[in-house]
């Protein structure tokens, strides 16, 4: 009896330790799955990304993302509605696939199976506010399975928008005297041409400023973000239709020499019709023929 309540302790400690390192296991693997979520999301998030309310430096941010996802289609929708949702618009996408082998097998007289190796991609550009850029980033990460690349820029533009207005209130102001000039009287016709002409370009390049700072202004409040997805290569296997060749659809030899009965008397009836349309010249013929045995055979 002791050494079955022995037996029956070491059983019972071995039970629980083989559960013990199963839960092990399953919490490691789980640690591990949770580990590379977040250095997914860490690995494309920067601080680029983040916007400072407080400064009056004014950035152009953009994120050019290259990554591979389980689906490309799920991912795709998941990421146009992330868009949509904070405040952003798609301007490009280029979903398509692309086969790199395709093989047919005969399974049995009618059936082909058709296996076809294929992998999907998709280029994306999306435009969301500054403000959001971050957070879509942060969104666009759950999906990524594997990460190629990130790169994220701030341009600063701060100066160049300056230049630029200071260069708009320049040009108004050259625009005011030229056109004072031109409403002077006395002036010749000449210099009246000369100072139009002169007007016209300070306000080309004053528009030209305006709608430069217009766009700069418009990069500054909607970052861009180009995105590339793909995913792992994709076997596609489909039973159909055999063709029949040409020999399936042969008739029987019954119907081949009854056709080649009628072919016969066809032709034999084509030969009879043009000995028809020759009569004239058989007649001619036919007549020459007695004219030469009854008189010139005869001398």
């Amino acid at each position: 009896m002791k050494t079955i309540a022995k037996l029956g302790a070491s059983t019972l400690v071995i039970i629980v330790l083989l559960f013990s390192c199963k839960k092990a296991d399953s919490t490691s693997t789980a640690d591990i799955a949770d580990y590379k979520t977040t250095a997914d999301s860490t690995a494309i998030s920067s601080s680029a990304a983040v916007v400072d309310k407080n400064s009056k430096q004014k950035f152009i941010r953009t994120a050019d993302i290259k990554f591979k996802v389980k689906n490309v289609v799920k991912s795709t929708y998941a990421i146009e509605n992330a868009t949509q949702k904070f405040g952003g618009f798609v301007t490009y996408t280029n979903l398509q696939s692309t086969i790199h082998d395709q093989l047919k097998t005969k399974i049995s007289q009618d059936s082909t199976l058709e296996t076809t190796k294929y992998t999907v991609e998709n280029n994306i550009t999306i435009r969301v506010p500054n403000t959001q850029l971050d957070t879509v980033i942060k969104t666009i990460a759950k999906q990524i399975d594997f990460l190629d690349f990130r790169v994220i820029k701030a341009d600063d533009v701060s100066l160049k928008l300056l230049a630029n207005q200071l260069s708009q209130k320049r040009s108004a102001s050259t625009e005011k005297r030229v056109e004072k000039a031109i409403d002077a009287k006395g002036k010749k016709i000449n210099d009246i041409i000369e100072a139009e002409n002169t007007l016209a370009n300070q306000k080309e390049s004053n528009d030209n400023n305006t709608i430069e700072n217009l766009s700069l202004q418009d990069q500054v409040n909607f970052s861009t973000i180009t995105l590339q997805l793909y995913q792992n290569e994709t076997i596609r296997q489909e039973i159909m239709e055999s063709k029949k060749d040409s020999a399936a659809y042969k008739p029987n030899l019954g119907i081949q020499i009854i056709d080649s009965l009628k072919t016969g008397w066809y032709i034999l009836e084509a030969i009879f019709v043009f000995l028809v349309n020759l009569w004239p010249f058989i007649l001619i013929g036919f007549g020459g023929f007695l004219i030469y045995k009854k008189y010139i055979k005869k001398q």
